[in-house]
């Protein structure tokens, strides 16, 4: 109860102050807008570009039949642009950023899958890029309708003692995957690869980048009010006091925490509903994804707020931590472009930083297409980046206590 009570208490201080509807609303409605017309104006590709994303094939025994079967799949998909080449070729392709991913296909394949063994395909791809993941998620259908054809068939055939069913049969069932084949494979990657017409990587929508770019720019900057509230408790002795109350030290810091969690969560629902019935950005197609990518942006933030609050001996420090957080992981998470067009050491170093992974859970949900699973990794990475900012946070404040 006195953690609730701790926790109202720096609400309502937060709220009494008008500029902070200020800084924790209206500008980022105004910054949304405004980014959202700069992507508007820049997203236009040429017209015949081919935009869907590279993967070199290395395929050892290009006449067998199931290998035959799925680079025809791969070759007529209007997602992804397979390139055959050797292996030591498609390798420095990768490393050189020229392909997103290289598939594997191991010899022998054709002759295991007709013996009902199930090979092993090898996908080398960058597992946190954007590309990678829709590379993966875009194999997995024709591969699994591949194999699960030739079971058909080698079923059907033992079914009826004849081993020239086999090849009928097989291609009964691979023609009966053809059409939901093709619709799986147009779940184009737009954040990289969007629709050719357009060379649009926002999906037809500027905003798609903009709102969850500036929903976690803002989250960050919205901490110069809240990590405000340790400083001023500690000018006015407030702070000190409350240690020499019946509380406990985590219980101070728990009520410090959820206040500025429940104001970034507050601050991102606003925005949520904002983009979804202002700009037609589709948070809740997978409203459990928006969600939980929610909760770990503002459990991450809280954290980070909280250790800011510790660290800062003063308000002007609270503003210069909290403007130079916002500005480095903004930079470097992928919230004012996609990492994917910096490339190179840039781009490596931008996916370890928490912002990228909470880009990378909305632009999951967004822009690539993807299912409400896919936010559970990136929120599971801001919990524990939240879990380190705590333990800092935690320490720092014992330090202080003494």
């Amino acid at each position: 109860m006195r953690i609730l009570d701790l926790t109202l208490k720096d609400l309502s201080q937060i709220l009494r102050d008008r500029r902070s509807l200020l800084f924790l609303v209206a500008m980022p409605v105004v910054f949304t807008l405004f980014m959202g017309f700069a992507y508007g104006t820049s997203t236009g590709g040429e017209a015949n570009a081919d935009t869907r994303i590279p993967l070199g094939v290395v395929d050892p025994e290009p006449e067998a039949p199931m290998n035959r079967f799925l680079t025809d799949r791969l070759a007529g998909s209007d997602s992804i642009r397979s390139i055959p080449m050797a292996e030591s070729e498609a390798m420095d392709a990768f490393h050189r950023g020229e392909v997103a991913g290289v598939l594997v296909i191991p010899a022998g394949f054709s002759a295991d899958a007709e013996a009902g063994e199930i090979p092993q395909l090898t996908l080398i791809a960058e597992a946190a890029s954007a590309q990678g993941q829709s590379l993966y998620q875009l194999l997995r259908a024709p591969v699994s309708q591949l194999f699960s054809a030739v079971e058909i068939a080698r079923i059907g055939a033992e079914f009826r003692g004849d081993p020239d069913e086999f090849e009928p049969a097989f291609e009964a069932a691979w023609s009966g995957w053809e059409a939901y084949a093709l619709e799986r494979l147009v779940n184009v990657e737009l954040a990289v690869a969007a629709e050719p017409e357009t060379g649009d990587w926002t999906g037809g929508n500027p905003y798609n980048q903009a709102s969850p770019g500036i929903l976690v720019q803002f989250a960050v900057f919205g901490l110069i009010t809240s990590a405000q509230i340790l400083v001023q408790e500690r000018k006015s002795r407030t702070l000190q006091r409350l240690m020499t109350t019946a509380m406990k030290t985590w219980e101070i810091v728990a009520g410090h925490l959820l206040a500025m969690f429940i104001l970034t969560f507050a601050q991102t629902a606003l925005l949520v509903v904002f983009g979804q019935w202002a700009l037609g950005v589709d948070y809740l197609r997978e409203p459990l994804g928006t969600l939980v990518v929610s909760v770990g942006l503002g459990l991450w933030v809280a954290s980070m707020g909280l250790l800011i609050g510790v660290l800062a001996k003063g308000e002007d420090q609270v503003i210069l931590f909290s403007m130079v957080a916002m500005f480095l992981f903004s930079a470097l998470g992928g919230t004012w472009f996609p990492l994917e067009v910096a490339g190179g050491g840039f781009s490596a170093i931008g996916r370890l930083t928490p912002a990228a992974w909470a880009m990378t859970g909305l632009q999951n949900l967004l822009i690539r297409g993807l299912g409400s699973s896919s936010a559970w990794l990136p929120a599971g990475v801001l919990a524990a980046y939240a879990a380190g900012f705590f333990l800092l946070a935690v320490w720092r404040f014992k330090k202080m206590e003494v």
